[in-house]
């Protein structure tokens, strides 16, 4: 499955993004789908997951209350939406997809579509 996120821009500290990830052959709805952000210098890092059905949700503790994965209603495209955006969320940020929420979590970079680079100024 070859992935694509996209939304990514910048903002300032306290503002919101919308990611989203698409497939191209349009069957995200057949996986479940995670999110994940490489800093500059940083180990890349687990963001979000959602199951298939888009009801099991997964979290990183950086991002809960913050942060919200969802689907729109085909499931093809799968939404990061995030709110009060902080400086450490500099990232660029890539998406993946997988049989299951406990299997995407455990994809690598190379699993990975290409990301999107999201910037917070303070």
């Amino acid at each position: 499955v070859q992935l694509q996120a996209s939304g990514g821009g910048w903002v300032q500290t306290g503002g919101s993004l919308r990611l989203s990830c698409t497939s191209t052959a349009s069957t995200l709805n057949r996986f479940a789908v995670g999110w994940f952000r490489q800093a500059p210098g940083e180990a890349t890092e687990f963001v979000a997951a959602t199951g298939r059905l888009g009801i099991s949700t997964d979290y990183a503790d950086s991002v809960k209350g913050r942060f919200t994965i969802s689907r729109d209603n085909s499931g093809n495209t799968v939404f990061l939406h995030m709110n009060n955006l902080k400086p450490d969320d500099t990232a660029v940020y890539y998406c993946a997809a997988a049989s299951t929420l406990v299997v995407v979590r455990a994809t690598t970079r190379q699993n990975w579509g290409q990301g999107t680079q999201v910037t917070v100024s303070s």
